[in-house]
């Protein structure tokens, strides 16, 4: 009885990392578009698919615009879209189209192709592939590739044997973009950085037209790497002008003390100085109390001189 379960998991898991690593393939993270120019989003890889390729679009919520039948061609639109009628599709090599004739600026939002792998009549597994979109800026600014800067980054990775670089894209339009790295051992060629070698953190839209990422990096011992950062764009790739080293590991252990001694230093950097000691805090609270207490003596004292003038004042009843 333990080994349905067990089954049933191993399905739906290996067919959340076939979706995973299957996804349709759009290569146009954006699309910069004036009122009254056409527009189309590609989407490729779909022989991957069933029967039907989906475009959906993306403002707040999911919303389905059409399918196209890979075989036929036939485009169904029955899904009451309120714009169903500025889109079309066709199939192309390896792939189909959305195409808008007259973009309008309702149409800003991000489109995703998306299909149904797998034949539920010959297989049991079936589940949903997605592309990774494009976003469409109805705008009348023109396209500017990012400047890219690399710096040194100090983290709290540095106490782990690491080291962190920055990467900064600014200058652009439209914000989005995309960050890889690539390293160069020495003097030997330049490749990409293979997934398992470091850890990014992507940091989108920080003020206008800006945005980095944080490379972590493990350097191997007894190697120094340079590292390139890339940033892809509308407008094209631009890459840093400069290489940024990370030089390897000591091979000799650091005194015990040393890693105490970084994080203090590190914590100090981090924090502002506090100008006010704990003894001057007390002192503080003490005036601070004192002179709220001479301040409700003074008005009670008044309020009391009040009551009395106005009991002790001349009458106002006179008798014969």
């Amino acid at each position: 009885m333990l080994l349905l379960p067990a089954a049933a998991l191993c399905c739906l898991c290996s067919a959340m990392v076939a979706t995973a690593a299957e996804e349709l393939i759009q290569d146009q993270l954006s699309l910069t578009r004036r009122v009254g120019q056409s527009a189309s989003f590609t989407c490729e890889q779909t022989q991957r698919c069933s029967s039907y390729v989906y475009w959906y679009q993306k403002k707040e919520i999911f919303t389905l615009i059409l399918n196209i039948n890979q075989r036929s061609g036939a485009v169904n639109k029955g899904f009451n879209h309120p714009q169903e009628d500025d889109f079309s599709a066709v199939n192309i090599q390896n792939g189909c189209e959305l195409k808008i004739d007259k973009v309008k600026l309702s149409h800003s939002a991000s489109y995703y192709c998306s299909c149904w792998k797998g034949d539920p009549h010959i297989s049991v597994t079936v589940y949903f592939i997605f592309g990774s979109g494009t976003k469409l800026y109805v705008t009348d600014e023109p396209v500017v590739k990012p400047v890219v800067s690399v710096y040194p980054a100090a983290s709290r990775a540095h106490l782990e044997g690491k080291s962190s670089l920055l990467c900064l894209a600014s200058a652009m339009s439209p914000p989005l973009v995309q960050f890889s790295w690539k390293r160069q051992k020495e003097d030997g060629p330049l490749e990409e950085l293979p997934p398992a070698e470091g850890e990014q953190l992507q940091l989108t839209q920080l003020g206008r037209g800006r945005s980095a990422a944080i490379l972590t990096v493990r350097q191997p011992e007894n190697a120094t790497y340079k590292y390139i950062c890339s940033v892809r764009h509308e407008g094209g790739t631009a890459e840093g002008p400069t290489q940024q080293e990370v030089p390897a590991p000591a091979a000799s252990c650091p005194p015990e003390t040393e890693p105490a001694v970084l994080a203090a230093q590190q914590q100090a950097d981090l924090l502002p100085l506090d100008p006010l000691q704990p003894q001057s805090r007390v002192k503080l609270l003490c005036l601070l109390y004192t002179v709220l207490i001479v301040k409700s003596l003074v008005y009670c004292c008044g309020l009391s001189l009040l009551m009395s003038l106005r009991d002790d004042g001349p009458s106002t009843n006179y008798t014969d």
